[in-house]
């Protein structure tokens, strides 16, 4: 199983983005962060960050969540890596919905700094160490 080590950090919100890129990086995973659904798609196309994961705020302008994962995932370095969907509407219709497009999580916003990279572990352990 391979260790979840870089992290396609996906979230519009400057403050939530700079927090939640500084706490993962803290804990030693190499983070890209991108500002909105359409700069991860580009990165992703660019195949220059080979991710392990993809974090990905649902509620965004232009590309939202759901949106920029049906795009990453018609990228083939990108078709299986498991996703992890941050929302503040964690309810559990829509947890369904989001999982039902393949997340592997969601996590409920605010997220605990403290713990958010321990939560990321144990869904990337849960998905075999990789494939969505």
């Amino acid at each position: 199983m391979r260790r979840l080590e870089r992290i396609l950090y996906v979230e519009d919100d400057h403050d939530v983005r700079d927090i939640g890129g500084i706490v993962l990086e803290m804990e030693g995973f190499d983070v890209r962060a991108c500002a909105s659904g359409a700069e991860a798609v580009a990165l992703a196309r660019t195949g220059t960050f080979a991710a392990d994961l993809v974090l990905l705020d649902v509620m965004m302008p232009g590309l939202d969540g759901p949106a920029t994962l049906a795009q990453l995932r018609t990228i083939p370095a990108v078709t299986t890596l498991p996703v992890v969907f941050l929302t503040a509407k964690a309810y559990p219709r829509e947890v369904e919905a989001l999982r039902a497009l393949g997340a592997v999580g969601v996590l409920p916003k605010p997220f605990d700094p403290a713990t958010l990279g321990e939560a990321l572990r144990r869904i990337y352990a849960t998905t075999g160490g990789g494939g969505g």
